[in-house]
């Protein structure tokens, strides 16, 4: 009864913050889509973080640790670290051309620097196609944790479907600004409660040390730097540093999110506590899922990221495991909610204002993001109702994708007249390098140990400067 209760409390609460950024709107395009560009530097702060703290961040790292170990902890907090930088490169850029030009869409963005409506099609195909399957892991990892935490009363594919349907209630009536104030609610909560989660399933180990040393009595490789069956090799791990700072700001709910600061102020005031928080939260998740070999040793493939919730079941009272739970749930909604405002925004302006409807007025454009939200959510839950492999490999998959776009970003931002036919084949040839490497095409000794992600950004910037040398 109580986790129910504190579900519901939580979920009506993300509807009420939902009716009051329903109640502020102004029904144009960049109310909806931007929230009018005018969100000030805590919530500018906390929609970030929320955005980017998926399913991810609960389940993939506590099942990563499981997996790998303590190594995953410095990896990730230090490569989330430099997506900081990679912020404030590209997003202050985004930022004033944004206001400038009344740009609303990274495709558009690309239109108008490179003069390519090719270009632009391409970008966002790779947007929309590689964002689908992250966007599913929401409802996959809401699936996960509602049956967990009820004890199968909710199934999976229930639990997935009711999450979803809330937050396509309070994105329909709010767009923006509804996500952004639910984003503050879910930021602080995910904050919180991770660290009550690390420190109640601590307490009941013995602490946090004498949890350790359980642990490494019983798999000491959990505690190398190169991870379990030596997993970080000094080329993995730069290739995993090097596949977030790329990736990170190409994820549309992110770019887009260099869109809404009122000043610029915020957004550097953003990059310089995003780091703080990761070095702070990331090692939570981690050290719950290495604990896990105490109760779990046998674990295996997808059941490694049920690990956080598992722990919880046994080690905490039905009530902290249910408000840690809650924060799990906030992760999701937090990142779904943008995922789908972001891809309904850039197919209403990209495709259905340029090409089918021109002429569509401001309250059609709204209308039929609004419409595309539903459709997006429903093609999230049909990926969902058949989750593949372990969250990691589907993420490395994704990530890579929408890292491909990275250097013709930059080209766009700050290149003189690069010619877009390079920026094209770049994007073109980096995907088709993801394909051959995936069916293994492409032989895998060609990384020379890293991931292809390396290999691959080397040969898509190689183009682009090559198009630019010859244009010259």
């Amino acid at each position: 009864m109580i986790t129910y209760l504190i579900i519901a409390i939580y979920l009506l609460s993300s509807l009420g913050l939902g009716l009051v950024g329903y109640r502020q709107q102004k029904n144009t395009p960049d109310d909806y889509f931007l929230a009018d560009r005018k969100i000030g530097t805590i919530v500018l702060f906390f929609t970030l973080i929320a955005t980017n703290f998926s399913s991810f961040f609960f389940l993939g790292f506590a099942g990563a640790g499981y997996r790998i170990g303590i190594s995953y902890y410095p990896m990730m907090s230090l490569g989330s670290g430099l997506i900081a930088l990679s912020f404030y490169v590209i997003g202050h850029r985004v930022w004033i051309l944004g206001k400038e030009q009344g740009l609303i869409t990274p495709s558009e963005l690309i239109e108008y620097c490179c003069r390519s409506q090719t270009l632009k099609l391409i970008f966002l195909a790779v947007m929309v196609i590689f964002t689908l399957p992250y966007l599913a892991l929401q409802p996959i990892g809401a699936g996960y944790l509602l049956e967990n935490l009820t004890n199968g009363q909710i199934p999976y594919f229930a639990g997935a479907s009711l999450l979803t349907l809330v937050i396509v209630f309070y994105v329909l009536m709010g767009g923006m600004k509804s996500v952004a104030l639910t984003d503050v609610l879910q930021g602080i909560l995910m904050f919180v409660l991770i660290i009550v989660a690390l420190l109640t399933v601590a307490h009941n180990l013995g602490g946090i040390s004498q949890a350790n040393l359980t642990v490494h009595q019983l798999k000491p490789e959990l505690f190398a730097r190169e991870g379990v069956d030596n997993f970080f090799t000094k080329p993995k791990w730069f290739s995993y540093m090097l596949l977030w700072f790329l990736c990170v700001p190409m994820f549309p709910q992110m770019f887009m999110r260099f869109y809404l600061p009122k000043t610029s102020n915020s957004l550097k005031a953003s990059a310089v506590l995003y780091p703080v928080v990761t070095l702070i939260i990331f090692i939570c998740p981690v050290l719950i899922g290495m604990w896990g070999h105490i109760q779990f040793p046998d674990l295996v493939g997808k059941e490694t990221d049920q690990i956080l919730p598992m722990m919880l079941a046994e080690y905490t009272p039905v009530w902290v495991g249910s408000l840690v739970m809650v924060g799990a749930l906030a992760a999701f909604m937090s990142t779904l909610d943008s995922q789908l405002l972001a891809l309904s925004s850039m197919l209403t302006r990209d495709i259905y204002i340029s090409y089918l409807r021109p002429q569509a007025s401001l309250k059609e454009q709204t209308f039929i993001g609004r419409v595309l939200v539903i459709i997006l959510a429903g093609i999230g839950l049909i990926i969902a109702l058949n989750p593949p492999d372990t969250i990691l490999a589907i993420i490395t998959q994704s990530f890579t994708g929408l890292a491909i776009l990275f250097p013709t970003v930059i080209a766009a931002l700050y290149g003189k007249n690069i010619p877009p036919l390079s920026c094209i084949i770049s994007i073109l040839v980096g995907e088709a390098m993801l394909i051959g490497f995936q069916l293994k095409l492409i032989p895998p000794t060609w990384t020379l140990g890293f991931l292809p992600v390396v290999p691959i950004i080397t040969v898509c910037s190689l183009i682009i400067v090559a198009g630019n040398i010859s244009n010259e």
